[in-house]
C-alpha cells in the first residue's frame, strides 16, 4: 500500500488532535472537506488508522508504576509461544506485550498502583504465565519520551 503525500498530512495532523474537525483537517490540507473525509475513511477502512483514543496521565489514574518485563520461555513451539500470547493478551495490567530477538522471548509493558502490587502481580500471575523459564523486571523511575505517535514524513 502506497500513502499519498495527503494522506501523510492526514495521518501526521490525525495523531496530533484525533478531535480536529473534518472542516477544520480539511483547510490544514488545503483540500475541500468532502474528499477529505473521504481519505480519511479510506484510511480507517485500509487499517491505516485503527482508532482513536484519548492519552491519559496513568499516574492521575492511579498507576504509579511501570515496568518492563523481559520474559524467557521454556519451549520456542508455535504452540507454546502461541499459548503465551493467548494468556498475556488477556491481562489488564499488560498494557503493551512485544515478541523479540535476543536474550529474551517477550517484553511486557506493565501498570500499577504501587510497588506492593506489582510485586502481587508478578509473582501470582506473570510468574504463572504457562512456559515461563525466566523474567526480568525493569522499573520505569522517568519516562523521558513516552510513545503518542509514530513519526510521519509529510512531504
Amino acid at each position: 500500500m502506497t500513502l499519498s503525500t495527503i494522506d501523510m498530512k492526514i495521518l501526521a495532523l490525525l495523531q496530533n488532535d484525533a478531535r480536529v474537525t473534518n472542516q477544520t483537517l480539511a483547510d490544514q490540507i488545503g483540500m475541500s472537506a468532502s474528499p477529505c473525509w473521504r481519505k480519511v475513511r479510506k484510511l480507517e477502512e485500509d487499517e491505516v488508522i485503527q482508532g482513536y483514543r484519548a492519552v491519559l496521565n496513568r499516574k492521575k489514574i492511579g498507576l504509579g508504576v511501570m515496568v518492563f518485563v523481559r520474559v524467557s520461555i521454556d519451549s520456542h513451539s508455535e504452540a507454546e509461544a502461541h499459548k503465551f500470547e493467548q494468556e498475556v493478551t488477556a491481562l489488564d495490567d499488560v498494557v503493551a506485550c512485544y515478541s523479540i530477538g535476543g536474550d529474551a522471548d517477550f517484553l511486557l509493558q506493565v501498570v500499577a498502583q504501587d510497588l506492593d502490587a506489582y510485586a502481587d502481580f508478578a509473582m501470582k500471575v506473570i510468574r504463572r504465565l504457562p512456559g515461563i523459564k525466566e523474567m526480568q523486571s525493569m522499573f520505569v523511575l522517568k519516562e523521558i519520551k513516552p510513545l503518542v505517535s509514530y513519526p510521519i514524513k509529510a512531504g
